[in-house]
């Protein structure tokens, strides 16, 4: 298994128990519901998506009885995916408690890097899964 990979089901494994502690914190203390987004998101974005791209990266290829495309950019969509989503939760906590517009803006910035991330995994995976085109002789 590639380094990268394990390290996104381990990211995934670890964003789970983070989820579960804000879901507790959540119930215990009516302050706490105002991280309802920060709660959704490190389950959505954290633990089930970051287990789908590294069940993903290694189970796909196999499937196809080929390699990976590119392991680069799935290591670059790894550090991408995780600055993104820990980088959006911790400006819109911060926004929650001490409203600023530049962090909407900061936060807005990792969502798009978040984003990209996902996108990059959308690529890496059509490009391992589709024949390549034939060129006319």
């Amino acid at each position: 298994m590639e380094t990268f990979v394990r390290r996104f089901i381990i990211m995934s494994i670890v964003y789970l128990g983070i989820s579960s502690l804000v879901g507790i914190a959540m119930l215990g203390s009516e302050k706490a519901m105002a991280l309802k987004f920060v709660h959704s998101h490190l389950n959505m974005l954290g633990w089930v998506s970051m287990m789908i791209f590294g069940v993903g990266y290694h189970i796909l290829p196999k499937f196809m009885g080929r390699a990976m495309h590119s392991k680069a950019l799935g290591e670059i969509q790894f550090w991408m995916a995780n600055i993104g989503l820990i980088a959006m939760l911790l400006f819109y906590t911060i926004n929650v408690f001490n409203p600023s517009g530049m962090l909407v803006v900061f936060t807005t910035a990792a969502g798009v890097l978040e984003t990209t991330s996902i996108f990059l995994f959308f690529y890496n995976m059509l490009k391992t899964m589709m024949p390549p085109v034939q060129q006319p002789q």
